[in-house]
C-alpha cells in the first residue's frame, strides 16, 4: 500500500537566548546563528567579550535537536545535545518553520528598537539559514557577517543581490579551516559575483572556530 504525506499547522514553542537589556542606552544589536551541532545557550558563550551596557545579544536556536554521539548496542559515549537548522529531508517545511521562528522572534524583541542598528553574524551552517531569512526581505539590518560558512546555492538571488547590495556584508574565515577549502572559497567568490556584491573577507590564522580578537575587529 502507498503512502500519502501530509502536513499540518499547529502551535509550536521554541526557546532563544539573549545577553543584556534592550533599552534607550543601546547602541547596537547582534543577532547570533550558530553551526551545526551547537546550542545557542553555549553558543551565546562565545560572544561575551561583545556584553556591555550599549550592546543587547539574541541568539536563535534550530528547531531540531539531536545526541551528538551515536548510540550503539552499548549505549551512548555521552548525551551532549546538538541542534541543527534543517537537514535534507523535508527540507523546505523546515526552512519555511525556522523563518516563520526567526521573524517572531524579533518581532517580539525589537520592536519599538527598529533605529538600533543590527548586525547579523552566522558561523557555519548558521550562514545558510541568515542569508535564506536575509532573502526574504522581512528582517531590518546593517550587516552580515557569514563565519565559515558560505551563500547557499539556492537562495532567491534576485531579492537577495537587491537587499545586499544596500548592506555591508562580511566573510570571517580561518586560514587553516578544514571546510572552507580553496574550491569553496572560488565558490563563494561566484556566489558573490551571482549576487552582485563584494564581500569584505577577513582571514585569520586559525581554524573553524570563533576567536574572540577577530571578533573585536568587527565591532
Amino acid at each position: 500500500m502507498a503512502s500519502e504525506q501530509r502536513e499540518l499547522h499547529f502551535n509550536f514553542q521554541a526557546r532563544y537566548f539573549r545577553a543584556g537589556t534592550l533599552n534607550a542606552k543601546t547602541r547596537r544589536v547582534w543577532i547570533l546563528l550558530h553551526g551545526y551541532g551547537q546550542l545557542a545557550q553555549y553558543f551565546l558563550r562565545k560572544f561575551q567579550v561583545l556584553e556591555n551596557d550599549h550592546t543587547f545579544l539574541l541568539a536563535p536556536e534550530g528547531l531540531s535537536r539531536f545526541y551528538l554521539s551515536e548510540l550503539t548496542d552499548v549505549g551512548r559515549k555521552d548525551n551532549k545535545v546538538g541542534a541543527t537548522w534543517m537537514t535534507r529531508e523535508n527540507r523546505e517545511m523546515d526552512i519555511l518553520n525556522y523563518l516563520a521562528y526567526l521573524n517572531e522572534m524579533i518581532h517580539q524583541e525589537l520592536k519599538g528598537f527598529e533605529h538600533v542598528p543590527v548586525t547579523i553574524l552566522a558561523f557555519s551552517q548558521g550562514c545558510a539559514t541568515a542569508c535564506r531569512w536575509v532573502a526574504e526581505g522581512t528582517v531590518n539590518f546593517d550587516r552580515l557577517i557569514l563565519w565559515a560558512g558560505l551563500f547557499p546555492p539556492d537562495i532567491d538571488f534576485s531579492s537577495a543581490g537587491r537587499i545586499l547590495q544596500n548592506k555591508k556584508t562580511i566573510l570571517v574565515v580561518g586560514d587553516q579551516d578544514p571546510f572552507l577549502t580553496p574550491a569553496r572559497m572560488v565558490e563563494f567568490d561566484a556566489l558573490a559575483q551571482k549576487l552582485g556584491i563584494s564581500p569584505e573577507k577577513v582571514v585569520f590564522p586559525g581554524k573553524h572556530e570563533v576567536r574572540e580578537d577577530v571578533l573585536l575587529s568587527l565591532v
